[in-house]
Parts: C-alpha cells; sequence; structure tokens
C-alpha cells in the first residue's frame, strides 16, 4: 500500500473495513470493477444511441419513444455505476484524488449531466414539433455533439487512470 497522504477523510475512507476488503478479498475488486463496466456500458451505450438519433440519424425512429427506452436504462444503470464507481474510488481515495485524471472524469461526468438537464428543461420540452422525420433543432444536436464528447472523455479518464 502507498504512503497515505491527503485530507483525513479520505485516510478515514481508504482505512475503512470495506476499502481493506476491496484491497485484500482476491476477486472483490474485479467484480466491482465488472459491474461497474456493465453499468457504464449500459449508461454510455444508451446515452450514445439518443445522441446519435438528436444528430439526425434514424429520423424514422421517433425521439420521444427513444427517450423513454434507452434513457430509463440510462437512468437505471446508475444503481450499478454510482455504489461499484465509489467502492473502488474508497479503496483508493487519497491516491484517486491526487489523480488528475479522476479529477478531469469528476468534471466531465458534471458537466455530462448539467448537459443533459439543460436538455430536457430546454429544448426537449417541444420535442412533439421535431419528434419524427424532422430536422433536428441546433440546439439539440449541440446537445447531442456534447454528450458524445463528455462521455468519450469520461470514459478516456476511466481508462487513464490506471497510468497516471
Amino acid at each position: 500500500m502507498h504512503e497515505l497522504i491527503g485530507p483525513a477523510w479520505l485516510i478515514w475512507l481508504e482505512t475503512s473495513a470495506l476499502a481493506i476488503a476491496m484491497r485484500q478479498w482476491r476477486w472483490l475488486y474485479p467484480i466491482i470493477e465488472i459491474v461497474h463496466i456493465v453499468g457504464f456500458v449500459t449508461l454510455v451505450g444508451a446515452a450514445f444511441m439518443f445522441d446519435l438519433r438528436l444528430l439526425g440519424l434514424s429520423r424514422h425512429v421517433p425521439v420521444i419513444d427513444l427517450e423513454r427506452h434507452h434513457l430509463r436504462w440510462a437512468r437505471l444503470s446508475l444503481l450499478l455505476v454510482i455504489p461499484s464507481g465509489l467502492m473502488m474510488f474508497i479503496a483508493h481515495a487519497t491516491e484517486m484524488a491526487a489523480n488528475p485524471a479522476f479529477r478531469l472524469k469528476l468534471i466531465l461526468i458534471a458537466a455530462a449531466g448539467l448537459n443533459a438537464l439543460v436538455f430536457h428543461k430546454g429544448i426537449f420540452k417541444s420535442v412533439k414539433t421535431w419528434n419524427q422525420e424532422i430536422e433536428t433543432p441546433w440546439a439539440a444536436k449541440l446537445a447531442g455533439i456534447l454528450s458524445l464528447i463528455f462521455w468519450t472523455g469520461v470514459i478516456s479518464c476511466g481508462r487513464l487512470l490506471a497510468y497516471l
């Protein structure tokens, strides 16, 4: 184990029973990591399919139907992603908190969430006027492009955690 340097709350997290179990039980960390990846694949896959529709692909598919189906799965996947992510974080809390890829990942997740919130509180309210076979408004396309960029960044940062 590396030297514990950082705020007391991070050291407390990293020395908790769950964090120790995450590091010491041979299969716990890999199992939790697999759960995290499955949840993330579901989340980002659903978001990507919706974003591509916003960019004008598959115009015959109603945006409202796609939102109901795909984004419901994206939201449900958070039940896998958040707890598993927290468990992996506490196993190496001080190290992760200092990792620039981890910090950027959190910023990008916040940006993706804010983008989704702005989209749903804004342009999505008028979706009935551009639901199917009609050019998607530029604001919806912008939200789709930003979502693709943010989620690709999140995935990239997740992969870079081990290398930085």
